[in-house]
């Protein structure tokens, strides 16, 4: 594909002023990138090239630009990993934090990002987490920009003891364990740990 029609296609899921820099990996780089849809257990995922194939970068297109930007750079700092140490390393170790923080930086120095995700990342670059999700701060600023935010609620904005629908289980809202709640799920009471920045749709009671 020409890089003209390359970078078209990256403006759609990208912030504008980064188009440049991931079109420029994917022509440096021998990968290959594709948008799917989306997917409720990752965002996005990296699968090493072996016996002489191509590495893969798979992102969800469903993302707000900013989260898609990020996953992105999150899965091009596996590939750059793998590209230097190979399978022989703990996938988010050492090696891909140090990685990941110096790609996060070329993001921040561009200066084309909103101040509360700018301010978010710098943390993060502190104590770096395997991923977005894992990182509430960066979570939380990223969910900002979500287009259909005005419908989404979170998990930890409704009452202890609240019911609410998640991925067609119906549920109450227990009590805070870290970073998740421990729920219960009303049909059969098994017990689950959901993320406090989970998405639910309150119940509507009758």
């Amino acid at each position: 594909m020409q890089r003209e029609k390359v970078i078209e296609l990256l403006r759609k899921y990208l912030p504008d002023g980064y188009e440049d820099m991931i079109c420029n990996w994917l022509f440096e780089h021998p990968i290959h990138f594709k948008i799917v849809n989306p997917r409720s257990t990752k965002l996005g995922d990296f699968r090493p090239g072996l016996n002489g194939k191509k590495s893969q970068i798979t992102v969800n297109g469903n993302l707000n630009k900013y989260s898609f930007l990020i996953t992105t750079v999150h899965e091009f700092a596996h590939y750059f990993v793998f590209r230097n140490h190979g399978l022989k390393i703990q996938p988010h170790g050492s090696e891909w934090k140090n990685e990941y923080r110096s790609l996060i930086l070329q993001l921040i120095n561009k200066k084309k990002l909103p101040k509360d995700i700018e301010i978010a990342l710098m943390n993060s670059l502190i104590n770096t987490k395997a991923s977005s999700c894992s990182d509430i701060q960066l979570n939380r600023a990223l969910k900002n920009y979500n287009l259909t935010k005005n419908k989404a609620i979170l998990l930890e904005e409704i009452a202890f003891g609240t019911s609410f629908w998640l991925s067609g289980k119906l549920m109450i809202k227990g009590q805070l364990r870290r970073k998740r709640y421990l729920c219960d799920e009303i049909n059969t009471n098994k017990k689950y740990l959901v993320h406090q920045l989970a998405e639910i749709k309150p119940h509507e009671k009758k």
